[in-house]
């Protein structure tokens, strides 16, 4: 029985080495990205509900942006708070601002996805930039390295939005390192031909590959998946790049308790059900040999089978991990987040089985 799970154990590890070197490694072990400077026409998508304090620090920001052509596309799903009549200030005193104001109906009742759409038919370009209203760009060039990336055939750019570091804040050190994670498999895949998600809060893509696919209409009652639902079914080999360039990063603010981020989780996991089957397969397997690693080598150090063999494996899985992670943290700036490796690691595994059971019983709410 112990000589099963040591087998099983080091399959475990041979697993994680193909996904973090092998995988992974497209992104973390990449060259700097080069950019090739473009001059379309953009239109960024901002859609905001109940988000007066956001909107009034964040958007000013986007109208700061070093570009030559651009408008911004303000939505305001049926606020309740100051956040329409902020939008109507924005919109009388820049040029470039479109106010698109959605009211809720019985069919789409707080739906993100049907006021997204209005905005999506409302813009003016073709070349479509999607942030939240949360969210704010790391410097004035953000719309100039995410257009960088845009060709003939790539249409749809995966970018990255990070969080903004809270010192002193264990937290935000779990809720970055998840993040870092996620990105640092987003990215992988798309440049293995495999896009499978995307995060709203930095994202772009042509205007035509969101009809292709009808919009959001085949997951449109899921209340989630705005960004993620869509680049898992618009994304392909041949339209979908990546843009990891330090300028073309967003910052938001984080959760600053645990209940918040784990409600947060909550959704995102729900989501993820819905993606193709092989990208949920994958996932899957990720997940599981992450949670079996944890677990397999406390039962064969408590029998006291093969350790010093455990050790090994146990070492080499850590030394391969920090290795892939590291050059990813180095290319995102969250280096820091790396020195708590492997706890943070750890403790992330089990609140995603935590996350896991409770979506199993309950319901997750979502769209404000």
């Amino acid at each position: 029985m112990l000589l099963t799970i040591f087998s099983l154990f080091a399959v475990v590890v041979l697993i994680q080495f193909f996904y973090y070197i092998v995988i992974f490694g497209k992104f973390s072990f990449a060259k700097p990205q080069t950019e090739t400077p473009k001059r379309i026409p953009i239109s960024i998508i901002v859609c905001a509900k109940n988000e007066e304090e956001n909107v009034r620090n964040f958007i000013p920001l986007l109208i700061e942006q070093n570009y030559p052509q651009f408008e911004i596309v303000l939505i305001n799903d049926a606020s309740s708070d100051g956040t329409l009549d902020l939008f109507e200030e924005f919109e009388k005193q820049y040029p470039n601002i479109k106010l698109v104001n959605v009211e809720n109906n019985e069919a789409f009742w707080a739906n993100k996805k049907f006021a997204l759409t209005l905005g999506i038919k409302a813009a003016k370009y073709e070349y479509l930039l999607f942030t939240d209203a949360d969210c704010y760009p790391t410097s004035k060039d953000w719309i100039t390295k995410m257009s960088s990336q845009f060709t003939q055939q790539k249409t749809i750019v995966l970018g990255y939005g990070a969080y903004e570091k809270i010192d002193g804040s264990f937290l935000n050190k779990l809720l970055r390192f998840e993040t870092l994670l996620s990105a640092t498999q987003m990215f992988s895949w798309a440049k293995m031909g495999k896009p499978y998600t995307g995060v709203g809060r930095n994202m772009a893509y042509k205007r035509e590959e969101f009809f292709k696919v009808n919009g959001f209409i085949d997951h449109m009652k899921i209340r989630s998946g705005d960004d993620d639902l869509f680049i898992n079914q618009a994304a392909r080999k041949k339209n979908t790049t990546i843009c990891y360039l330090p300028d073309s990063f967003t910052y938001s603010k984080p959760k600053t308790t645990f209940s918040d981020w784990f409600t947060q989780k909550r959704r995102h996991v729900s989501t993820a059900g819905h993606y193709k089957f092989s990208d949920r397969a994958q996932l899957a397997v990720f997940y599981v040999t992450q949670f079996l690693f944890v677990v397999l080598p406390i039962i064969l150090l408590l029998f006291q089978f093969q350790w010093i063999a455990v050790l090994c494996l146990i070492g080499f899985r850590y030394l391969f991990t920090w290795f892939s992670l590291g050059f990813a943290a180095g290319k995102l700036k969250e280096k820091d987040v790396m020195y708590w490796f492997p706890v943070v690691e750890i403790i992330l595994i089990f609140v995603q089985l935590n996350v896991f059971i409770s979506n199993t019983y309950k319901k997750p709410v979502h769209w404000k």
